[in-house]
């Protein structure tokens, strides 16, 4: 019996590669909404939103989770790439950091509501999202 069809799965940042592997199934979250990627999939090219990346395995309940920040993810002949601006492995999360990071952005997100500023206050929301996203991904 033939073996089943895997997915080739690559996820890279401008610092490099932070994925590489096989799956039966991608999970993303584009900005039109969540997408699952299985093999033989058509080809596709969307943009990504900042959220988990979730890619399954066969014959387990074990997925790995990578946070993403943005990017795109383009699929063809069984093979996904993801180009992201960042993107880290649960594992390599550090929740302390992250955990700073949502606390600086709320602060900033008040004073740019106090002060009326709004291209602070959007750039402050994105920054929190990233912060919650690598919580959320660390928590897996």
């Amino acid at each position: 019996m033939a073996d089943k069809p895997k997915l080739t799965v690559s996820i890279v940042t401008p610092d490099g590669q932070v994925y590489e592997g096989t799956s039966t199934m991608l999970v993303v979250k584009t900005k039109d909404g969540q997408l699952g990627i299985m093999p033989n999939h058509v080809p596709i090219i969307a943009s990504l939103a900042i959220d988990e990346v979730r890619i399954q395995h066969e014959n387990t309940t074990k997925e790995d989770a990578v946070a993403v920040n943005g990017g795109f993810v383009e699929f063809s002949d069984n093979t996904a790439t993801i180009v992201a601006d960042t993107a880290e492995n649960e594992s390599d999360i550090d929740v302390a950091r992250a955990e700073s990071a949502r606390q600086r952005a709320q602060e900033t997100i008040r004073k740019a509501q106090d002060a009326h500023d709004n291209s602070q206050l959007r750039r402050a929301q994105i920054s929190l999202r990233r912060a919650v996203n690598r919580i959320n991904v660390s928590k897996h």
